[in-house]
């Protein structure tokens, strides 16, 4: 089951990678080549098309007016139209392929339009601003008649015309070129540029890619990195390769792992020299805590004969003594949890008669009242969960009093005992700290004269079970703690076994 969500994690975060920065390279490259291509494509496509247009447009009106000249130069001022026919049939057999039109304007003679052909150009496919133009006299140059041109469309298909009065004549000629071959030439060329433009854009996109990796792999491997050295393993370092800002990087997040391992590395070892001093000043203390518990246990038995002077005192010494003993026996046992050498040693227990001979043994009988079914058994570790009780109980019986309420039950394959005292309950601002070791402030309780590692050491046990302990008011008052234990507890054992071999 851990292997599942590590790998949808590192999917996950792989088509973030992918989503995040890779793919904004890879568009931004897209952009510029599509913005540079279709820039480059839009000017070749107008600079090609002005030119095939100019070119296209200018032999056909030079053709155009050299031959109306020519053919207009033979024609008698008393042509008829007849002659006309045959002039402009004349003018279209240019190379140029154009239709022509040529109107007769003499004053004594009836106006008339001749054809090379009529279906293809009439008098009336003649703009008429082209017609005002063509007939209008300029005074300012040598000619007083100019040739004008225009583009046009008929049916959707482009077409030049032109037009041009003869000087000294009396006739107008006008030409009509059909354009359809340059658009489709042009159109050609639009569907090359439109092609080298999707190509252009799709090798952008794989250039992008290929820039995105050579700079996401490094920034990849420091990922990687960090997130190794953010699991612990600080002996992390990068490969250093280049000159560049990457390899800056890389340098910098290696001297700074580096400083960090060796400041964890001084830690750990004040560490472990704390837990070596607080383990052997424990193991050291148990001699002479032997001795003097067996002096105190002979005063204890003597009391009633001594001096009552002395009485009180020696009282003093033997609780005091106690007390120490129980510091020391809840230090040692604190150190074996921080070594990780605290191990389970499960059975299978009654749970109503393992709480009843935990209250039994410390003779608070008569201060606590069990609810629980006999015949509910689970696999735990009896001595650790005696301990759990023990602490629990006589924490509710020292600071909230009797009575105090202990409820069992069954929540599925876990196990929940309830200890609920009938005090004031615990201070909002004491609650998060009620299990830290030593805590022992609190303004609403009468003075606690215990060690203050019994609720971090009862934590530690249900925490080695695989389960939890957790503190909080009553809404009628008191204070309740909820223990919450697996019913079976040997995959906890194995973990516990596994981590005390690590």
């Amino acid at each position: 089951m851990t292997k599942e969500p590590g790998r949808l994690r590192g999917w996950a975060s792989g088509i973030l990678r992918w989503v995040s920065l890779r793919l904004r390279l890879v568009i931004v490259f897209a952009l510029v080549a599509l913005v540079s291509a279709v820039s480059v494509a839009g000017i070749a496509y107008w600079l090609n098309r002005d030119a095939v247009l100019k070119r296209t447009q200018d032999a056909s009106l030079r053709d155009f007016r050299e031959s109306l000249k020519d053919v207009t130069d033979g024609l008698p001022l008393t042509a008829d139209c007849r002659e006309l026919d045959d002039a402009a049939r004349r003018l279209a057999t240019s190379t140029q392929n154009y239709q022509v039109l040529i109107q007769s304007d003499r004053g004594d003679a009836p106006r008339c339009t001749a054809y090379s052909n009529e279906d293809e150009f009439k008098a009336a496919d003649v703009p008429a601003a082209l017609r005002k133009a063509v007939d209008e006299r300029r005074e300012d140059g040598t000619s007083p008649y100019h040739l004008y041109w225009q583009r046009i469309t008929m049916g959707d298909r482009p077409y030049l015309i032109g037009g041009a009065r003869v000087d000294g004549g009396n006739w107008t000629g006008y030409m009509l070129k059909s354009l359809d071959a340059e658009r489709k030439d042009l159109n050609s060329l639009a569907w090359s540029l439109s092609i080298a433009t999707a190509l252009s854009l799709i090798g952008s996109a794989l250039l992008a890619q290929a820039a995105a990796s050579t700079v996401l792999r490094p920034v990849q491997r420091l990922g990687d990195a960090a997130r190794a050295l953010g699991e612990g393993k600080l002996n992390t370092r990068l490969r250093v390769t280049g000159t560049d800002e990457l390899a800056d990087l890389a340098r910098t997040f290696n001297q700074t792992a580096y400083r960090l391992e060796k400041k964890v590395d001084e830690l750990s070892e004040r560490e472990k020299a704390s837990r070596r001093f607080v383990a052997d000043m424990s193991h050291e203390l148990r001699t002479p805590m032997t001795a003097i518990t067996a002096v105190t246990e002979v005063l204890e038995e003597e009391q009633d004969n001594l001096d009552p002077m002395v009485a009180p005192a020696v009282q003093l010494v033997v609780s005091e003594t106690r007390r120490l003993n129980d510091l020391v026996e809840n230090l040692m046992e604190v150190t074996r949890f921080d070594a990780g050498t605290a191990k389970l040693v499960l059975d299978d227990v009654d749970v109503a008669d393992q709480v009843t001979a935990c209250i039994d043994a410390r003779a608070w009988l008569d201060a606590v009242e069990l609810d629980a079914d006999r015949g509910l058994n689970v696999r735990l570790d009896p001595r650790r969960l005696d301990v759990i009780l023990a602490n629990l109980i006589g924490n509710a019986l020292k600071h909230g009093g009797s009575p105090v309420r202990v409820a069992v039950r069954l929540e599925g394959e876990e196990l929940v005992i309830e200890v609920k005292d009938n005090g004031p309950g615990i201070p909002e601002e004491v609650l998060p700290h009620v299990f830290d070791r030593f805590y022992k402030a609190d303004a609403s309780r009468a003075r606690s004269e215990g060690s203050g590692l019994g609720l971090s050491i009862a934590v530690e046990n249900a925490r080695i079970h695989g389960g939890t302990i957790t503190a909080e008011n009553a809404p009628e008052g008191g204070a309740v703690f909820t223990l919450r234990l697996p019913r079976d507890a040997s995959e906890a054992a194995e973990a516990a076994e596994r981590e005390g071999r690590r």
